[in-house]
C-alpha cells in the first residue's frame, strides 16, 4: 500500500462561526482561528480544515457563496485569511479548504446575469427549465423541504436548486462553467493551501431530462437523488478536474458523497483512477434513522454498525481509502448519540475516539469533540438558527400540525445546531467564546465541560485524544494495519484486530452502560504484549489478559503479535 502524508494525517475541522470570536460581535472569526492554533499544535492534530469564510449572504451558514475569492466580513479580510494560512503553515500544520461548487448564491455574480434573460452568456452556467402543466419541471425535494424549483418571474423559468432556494444548483454540463471553478481552485491552491474538502460533489451530474421520482404517495414533493447522486458524467468530471487542477499539486482531497456505497467509493478513491483520495460516506450516520429518514428516531443496533463498518474497511483495504468521522457540523454531537452525555459521558467519548482513531482510514475530530461536547436542548424553536430545523419545523408543526413535543426530541437528537453551538474554552461568560452575544447560544453546560478545565485535568477526553494522536504517528500498524472484525455477533462490544507486517493490535470497546465478558475467538490466534491505551486504570494481573470483563464503556487497545 502505497504510503502518504494524507493518510498518515489526523483532521481537524473548524466551523469558523462558532470556534473563536476576537472581536466580540458574537461571531467566530478567523482572528480568533489564530489565537487558539497553538491550542490545535498542542493537541497534536496535522490538519486543518476550514469550513466556508467565503463571501457570503449567509442563508445556509456559508455555503450559499457569492464570491468564492472573498472572505465574509464577518469572518474578517483575505490579509487576516493570508495571515491565518502563514501561522499554520509556521506550525508544522496543514490547511484544506472547504470547495462548495454544486450550486452558488443566488447573489453570485454569475447568477445575477444568469437570470436576467434567456440570452444571457452566463444562463447556462446554472439550470433554468419551463415549467410542466403549470407546476415545476418535476416533483423532486429540496433537501431542506419543498420543491427543489424556484419559478422566476421575469424569465418565467424555473431555476434547480437542491438545497435552499438562495443556493441555485451550478450547470456542470457547461464546459466554461467547469473552467471557472478549475481557475478559482487554482487560485486557492497557488496561494498555498494544502487540500479541498469538496461539498456534495458527487451532485454535479445530473440525469438529463430530469425526470420525475417514483411516488408512490403521491406527495407533492419527493427525493430525486438516484438522478442526481453518482450521475452519468461524475466519473468523467472529476477526472476532468483532476486532470486539470489536482495533478499539479501534492495536496489532498475529500469528497462529502450522500448516497455513496463502498463499491462506488472505490471508483472515486482508486489511485491510478485519478479522482480524489477519500470521499465521507454518509451509511453509518442514517443507521439510527427509521424509513421516514432522519428526523424518524431509532436506537443504534450494534451489529448493524459493525456490518457497514466492516463492508467499508475490508473493501476499500488496498484499493481506495477511508475517513472516519462520527460527527461534523451536519451531525449531532457523537457522544451524546452513540455514548452516554450524562454518567458516562468521560468514558463513552474515549471509547468512541479510540474505537475510530483504530480503524483504517483518515481520523477527522469536529470542534470540541476532543472536550466532550454535548448535544444541546433549546427550550423553544426560536433559539435554533439552522435553516434545515426551522423549515422542517414549519412544515410538519407549523403547516402539518404535528406533535410541537415530537418534532422538538427529534430536533434534540438529531438538529445540526447540536454542533454549531459555540466552543466551551473556560467557564467564564458564554463559555470564553466571545465578549458580546453569541450569534447562537452556547450549551449551558460550559461551567462543567470547556477546554481550560480539560487542559488541567490529566484524565480528561483532551488528553486522551493527545494520546491518540500520539499513538498514530508512532505505530504504523494504526495507519497502514489490516482490519478484522472478531465476534461479529456480540450486541455489546465491537473488537476487531489490526496486522500489519509482523504485529498485530486487538481493539476491544464496550458500546453499552452494562458491563461486557470479552472472550478471544477460540480460532484466534493472539499474544498480547503490551497495553496501548485504555480508558480505565487497569491492575497489572488484568493488562495482558485475553479474556475480561469489560465496564461500561470500557476500551482497551493491545500490541501484540
Amino acid at each position: 500500500m502505497e504510503k502518504s502524508w494524507w493518510k498518515e494525517s489526523v483532521i481537524y475541522q473548524i466551523y469558523p462561526r462558532s470556534f473563536k470570536d476576537s472581536n466580540g460581535d458574537g461571531i467566530g472569526d478567523i482572528k480568533g482561528i489564530i489565537e487558539k492554533l497553538d491550542y490545535l499544535k498542542k493537541l497534536g492534530v496535522d490538519v486543518i480544515w476550514l469550513s466556508p469564510v467565503y463571501k457570503s449572504p449567509n442563508d445556509d451558514n456559508g455555503y450559499d457563496i457569492s464570491n468564492y475569492q472573498e472572505v465574509m466580513d464577518e469572518f474578517g479580510t483575505l490579509e487576516d485569511w493570508d495571515q491565518l494560512l502563514h501561522e499554520i503553515h509556521s506550525r508544522s500544520m496543514k490547511l484544506i479548504m472547504d470547495l462548495v461548487v454544486n450550486h452558488s448564491s443566488d447573489e453570485h455574480a454569475w447568477f445575477t446575469e444568469s437570470r436576467k434573460s434567456k440570452d444571457n452568456p452566463y444562463r447556462d452556467y446554472y439550470i433554468w427549465r419551463p415549467g410542466k402543466d403549470g407546476k415545476e419541471p418535476n416533483n423532486w425535494e429540496s433537501a431542506f423541504s419543498g420543491s427543489a424549483w424556484q419559478y422566476d418571474e421575469d424569465t418565467d423559468e424555473y431555476y434547480l436548486h437542491l438545497f435552499s432556494k438562495k443556493q441555485p444548483d451550478l450547470n456542470w454540463e457547461n464546459p466554461t462553467l467547469r473552467n471557472e471553478v478549475y481557475k478559482m481552485m487554482a487560485w486557492w491552491l497557488d496561494k498555498g493551501i494544502d487540500g479541498f474538502r469538496m461539498d456534495v460533489i458527487n451532485f454535479i451530474s445530473k440525469v438529463p431530462g430530469f425526470p420525475d421520482a417514483a411516488n408512490p404517495e403521491e406527495k407533492a414533493y419527493v427525493g430525486g437523488g438516484q438522478y442526481y447522486m453518482n450521475g452519468p458524467r461524475i466519473h468523467e468530471f472529476l477526472q476532468e478536474m483532476n486532470k486539470e487542477v489536482l495533478s499539479k499539486y501534492d495536496i489532498m482531497t475529500v469528497g462529502e458523497m450522500p448516497g455513496v456505497d463502498a463499491e462506488e467509493a472505490k471508483l472515486y478513491t482508486e489511485q491510478n483512477r485519478g479522482e480524489l483520495n477519500m470521499v465521507f460516506t454518509f451509511e453509518h450516520m442514517d443507521l439510527d434513522s427509521g424509513p421516514n429518514g432522519k428526523w424518524d428516531l431509532k436506537p443504534l443496533n450494534l451489529l448493524d454498525l459493525k456490518e457497514n463498518i466492516t463492508k467499508w474497511q475490508t473493501g476499500l483495504h488496498g484499493v481506495g481509502w477511508n475517513s472516519l468521522y462520527l460527527n461534523n457540523h451536519d451531525q449531532p454531537r457523537m457522544v451524546s448519540r452513540f455514548g452516554n452525555d450524562q454518567e458516562y459521558r468521560n468514558e463513552s467519548a474515549k471509547m468512541l475516539a479510540t474505537f475510530l482513531h483504530m480503524l483504517q482510514g483518515t481520523p477527522y475530530i469536529y470542534q470540541g469533540e476532543e472536550i466532550g461536547m454535548t448535544n444541546v436542548r433549546f427550550g423553544t424553536i426560536d433559539e435554533y438558527r439552522d435553516i434545515e430545523i426551522l423549515n422542517m419545523y414549519k412544515e410538519k408543526v407549523i403547516d402539518g400540525n404535528m406533535d410541537k413535543n415530537k418534532v422538538l426530541e427529534s430536533i434534540y437528537v438529531k438538529g445540526r445546531d447540536n454542533a454549531r453551538t459555540p466552543i466551551q474554552w473556560d467557564d467564564t461568560d458564554h463559555g470564553g467564546f466571545t465578549s458580546g452575544q453569541p450569534w447562537i447560544k452556547v450549551n449551558p453546560n460550559y461551567k462543567q465541560i470547556n477546554a481550560k478545565q480539560a487542559i488541567q485535568d490529566p484524565n480528561s477526553i483532551y488528553h486522551y485524544y493527545r494520546k491518540l494522536i500520539r499513538l498514530r504517528k508512532e505505530n504504523e500498524i494504526i495507519v497502514y494495519g489490516e482490519y478484522e472484525l472478531i465476534l461479529a455477533e456480540h450486541e455489546q462490544i465491537f473488537a476487531y484486530t489490526r496486522s500489519y507486517q509482523e504485529e498485530k493490535l486487538l481493539i476491544v470497546t464496550n458500546f453499552s452502560e452494562e458491563q461486557a465478558e470479552f472472550v478471544m475467538p477460540k480460532d484466534y490466534t493472539f499474544t498480547p504484549n503490551e497495553l496501548l491505551i485504555s480508558n480505565y486504570v487497569l491492575e497489572e494481573t488484568e493488562a495482558k489478559r485475553t479474556s475480561f470483563t469489560l465496564r461500561p464503556y470500557e476500551t482497551r487497545v493491545y500490541k501484540g503479535y
